[in-house]
């Protein structure tokens, strides 16, 4: 055993005994070393093959993917401590673990493995520390709100169960997306995820959809055909918009749950199933229930797990981590390495997102096309997202403008064209040296068709 391996010996056993598991990474963010506890949580196997492996593969891209915000710290030399990560196992189901990590100080005996760059330390995470104050992160998701961390506890609690369960939340807030996670992460993982949305459908359509016909069962049943039942056998059902569903299918999807048995329409056979329903909605099901319009056992029965989306607005704090995240996979899309300026941070939790998670993906898509560089600016946001006062400029429009609208005063197009040159197209130094906001002279170079 070299000296660097007997260095790490110790530190490994010192961690060991307070139950932690210890890594160090290399500059490429690759495991280098990791301590026999791991195994603990990974099995062996796995544990063995660790060296090498790029630590993200365990702990997600969220994290420590290129624009991962542990990664960029500890690329700018900070530490972080207590962020919460799902440790990916790939024989048993995912672990919540608390993280802490830093940039790995050599000592000046030269014990240290140079090569050695970063030190990542782990421990499961308990329901004390899950809603503490740092991010969380894994299914695919990052957050950093009491509410959100709720609902990755939820998820956890559901890796070993198969009960029904019913997301709800305004559209937008992901709940097909956390379906597929519940079922990922599932007994029923190895089996099909089949979604359904009972709002998209006619009350006859839906029918047959769900549980299939025999020949001859309506005009234009040329054959038999399986439902979804029968489609997500040994896997799991997702039926969004489930508020949407008729009166007289309510009771035969109440049948379903109750004696896991239905019938093809046309049909007089009884067929059995073992799929698991996920069911969601955006309406309130209580209300309907008040109204007549949906059946109260019916909403027991699907309301066994009872998960909650809140919206964006209501956890702004998630905002900014959520935001990286969708962005550096619009860059992997792209190829492009982009960034977020703290100004648009800012915009971005201002606004009031009444479409949720799904309107901010698709604003930063659309900042992404129209984005000329690497970092997005407010004025590369939809106009919609953007304060009325940024759009109006942030200084008042000059005594000399010339009609336009824009606030530039007399600039015409060439020397508004001489003015960034004179900057070497630096927007922000442009804009101080003509009088305007950067989003006042970002709308002029559009027009001038010099953006």
């Amino acid at each position: 055993m070299s000296d660097q391996e007997r260095a790490f010996a110790a530190v490994n056993t010192a961690f060991g005994s307070l139950g932690r598991v210890c890594m160090a990474l290399d500059a490429d963010f690759r495991i280098r070393y990791a301590s026999e506890l791991l195994g603990s949580l990974l099995g062996l196997e796995t544990a063995s093959r660790a060296q090498g492996m790029p630590i993200e593969s365990l702990l997600g891209s969220e994290l420590f993917g290129p624009d991962g915000p542990l990664r960029q710290a500890l690329l700018a030399g900070e530490k972080r401590e207590g962020w919460r990560a799902v440790l990916n196992v790939p024989s048993g189901p995912a672990r919540l673990m608390s993280v802490s990590a830093a940039p790995l100080l050599h000592d000046k005996f030269g014990v240290c493995d140079p090569a050695a760059a970063f030190l990542v330390v782990l421990r499961p995470a308990d329901e004390s520390t899950v809603e503490a104050s740092g991010p969380i992160a894994g299914f695919g998701l990052i957050a950093r709100s009491p509410a959100m961390a709720r609902v990755f506890r939820m998820i956890d609690v559901l890796q070993h169960s198969e009960s029904t369960v019913l997301v709800t939340g305004e559209s937008g807030t992901g709940k097909e997306v956390v379906a597929r996670i519940i079922h990922s992460h599932s007994p029923r993982k190895s089996g099909p995820f089949i979604a359904v949305n009972a709002a998209a459908l006619p009350g006859e359509l839906l029918e047959s959809e769900l549980f299939g016909h025999v020949r001859g069962a309506f005009t234009g049943a040329v054959r038999d055909r399986a439902g979804r039942f029968e489609a997500s056998e040994d896997g799991t059902l997702f039926l969004d918009e489930v508020g949407d569903v008729p009166l007289h299918l309510q009771v035969k999807l109440l049948r379903v749950l109750q004696e896991h048995t239905y019938e093809r329409v046309g049909d007089s056979q009884t067929r059995r199933t073992n799929s698991r329903i996920i069911a969601a909605t955006n309406r309130n099901l209580r209300r309907l229930v008040a109204d007549g319009r949906f059946r109260e056992d019916l909403y027991y029965r699907l309301r066994v797990f009872p998960i909650e989306l809140p919206p964006l607005r209501s956890r702004r704090e998630d905002i900014e981590p959520m935001a990286r995240l969708l962005l550096s996979r619009v860059g992997t899309r792209t190829g492009r390495a982009l960034r977020l300026s703290p100004e648009t941070i800012r915009v971005l939790m201002s606004h009031e997102w009444p479409g949720n998670v799904r309107e901010l993906e698709n604003a930063l898509e659309f900042a992404a096309t129209v984005c000329q560089g690497q970092t997005l600016q407010p004025e590369d946001l939809p106009p919609e997202i953007i304060p009325p006062t940024m759009l109006a400029g942030d200084l008042p429009v000059l005594p000399t403008d010339t009609g336009k609208g824009f606030g530039l005063g007399p600039v015409d197009d060439a020397e508004l064209r001489a003015a960034l040159e004179q900057n070497r197209w630096n927007r922000l130094a442009t804009a101080r040296s003509l009088g305007v906001s950067r989003s006042t002279l970002w709308r002029r170079m559009r027009a001038a068709s010099l953006a």
